[in-house]
């Protein structure tokens, strides 16, 4: 199994050291919180500053608002927040495109700290002392004296990801507004969806660390340190990478899980279908993911319980295995920018079939900020055509994915007609190539 960090090679460009959690003996090393949050703000800050102004043009919007309340915040407006930050009661935050001389600008209209991201629009202290306006009589005056062509609120219809606001505060921000305003909202999908899609090189670099990390994790969970064969179950394993994951400080993904996937007919026979112990000849399997800061990794791997004289998996386990590589070469083979998640998923399944590979399935989907949104979705297990909505959003550069698919065919060492080997590991997609972060799983990992 190669696990090498490539994408610095490819990249070529200067990263902040100082983020990049080496694996050092006794497990991956976590930067310390408050050098995380110094780490965020410096990417929020870039990121406003950069993507903004080319995003709200490419999608013809001259005004950006987002609004929500404390205990429930938009996930859009949670990324441009510091790390460290507290959003007391209501939020709006206001984008104003001035043109390509005076730029973008910023504007905060709530109680909010922002650590300089985003300058005050509203006075709270003067509204508080009862010699100010309140926070939506500022809201309608900012808009009003800007005077946008487009008022844009996140209410999309097809990515949840850019869908937040609630029905209260779209009454608020009406009202606030006025009627010959209001007239000009739309919804802000697009910008909301590529502004989420898009990391910063350095943004890809952590995603590199969280895939790493996760990695390191599997390697300890699938081995002899964690699994005692006859005794440990695929729950233990399971519970076990989400403590390893919270002693390192890191939050997981999404649950974890780990399964028997199969196992051979003797085992069957000598213990019974409802035996939960990971017995010699068991194939196991893992669906896990970390999250580091704010990006999150996403990973598939498998593993097998060798048998006394065993050396290696089955023939037939590592046969499917390749498989599911060739599969991957082929879809990632197969990116380019302005193709749609269905217009990849059909060239990638009709190539795959070309080839020969047994049974090929793809359930792919963006990686980032977020586990499955907002880039293109490219397949689902139960749908392997069209996906409309999702399916139909187009791949942009600097866009993070997972390789996830499978590969089934025939296991004549367990006399099966059919086993399928799942993987899934994580890419980044430069605008010319896409490329695995942290290496790829090519051999089964062994337990003894």
């Amino acid at each position: 199994m190669k696990k090498a960090h490539v994408l610095a090679a490819v990249l070529a460009f200067a990263f902040i050291a100082s983020a990049a959690p080496a694996v050092q003996k006794g497990g991956p090393a976590i930067l310390p919180v408050r050098e995380q949050a110094a780490f965020v703000h410096k990417i929020v800050q870039k990121r406003l500053d950069t993507l903004i102004p080319r995003m709200m043009r490419e999608t013809g919007i001259d005004m950006w608002v987002l609004s929500c309340n404390e205990d429930n915040l938009d996930p859009v407006f949670e990324t441009m927040m510091p790390l460290d930050h507290w959003c007391p009661i209501t939020q709006i935050l206001a984008f104003y495109d001035r043109g390509p001389e005076k730029g973008v600008e910023r504007l905060n209209i709530s109680r909010t700290d922002t650590q300089g991201l985003f300058p005050n629009g509203w006075d709270a202290a003067a509204f508080d002392a009862k010699k100010g306006e309140g926070q939506w009589e500022a809201f309608g005056r900012i808009v009003r004296e800007r005077n946008p062509k487009k008022i844009a609120l996140n209410e999309g219809e097809v990515q949840w990801v850019a869908g937040a606001l609630t029905s209260n505060l779209k009454k608020r921000i009406v009202a606030a507004l006025g009627s010959e305003l209001a007239a000009r909202i739309v919804s802000a999908e697009p910008l909301a969806t590529l502004w989420s899609e898009t990391l910063l090189p350095e943004e890809v670099e952590i995603v590199e660390q969280a895939a790493a990390v996760s990695h390191a994790i599997i390697a300890e969970m699938f081995s002899n340190r964690v699994i005692t064969v006859g005794q440990t179950t695929a729950e233990d394993v399971r519970w076990f990478y989400r403590q390893r994951a919270a002693d390192l400080g890191l939050q997981v993904s999404f649950r974890p899980f780990v399964s028997i996937r199969a196992r051979s007919s003797e085992t069957l026979a000598a213990y019974g279908k409802d035996d939960k112990a990971i017995r010699p000849g068991d194939y196991l399997h893992c669906d896990v993911g970390v999250k580091y800061m704010r990006w999150n990794s996403d990973t598939q791997e498998v593993a097998y319980v060798l048998k006394p004289g065993e050396s290696e998996a089955p023939e037939g386990l590592r046969k499917l295995m390749a498989e599911a590589n060739r599969l991957q070469d082929v879809f990632c083979g197969e990116f380019k920018t302005g193709l749609t998640g269905n217009e990849l998923l059909g060239r990638t399944l009709a190539k795959a079939k070309a080839v020969g590979i047994p049974g090929p399935k793809v359930y792919s989907h963006s990686l980032g900020l977020f586990l499955h949104e907002p880039g293109p979705l490219i397949g689902l297990p139960w749908e392997q055509v069209n996906n409309p909505g999702r399916g139909d959003v187009k791949l942009v550069p600097w866009s993070v994915f997972t390789v996830e698919l499978s590969a089934t065919g025939p296991m004549p060492d367990w006399g099966l007609a059919e086993m399928r080997v799942p993987l899934e590991q994580d890419i980044v997609f430069t605008g010319e190539k896409a490329v695995y972060l942290d290496g790829r799983q090519t051999a089964f990992h062994l337990i003894r």
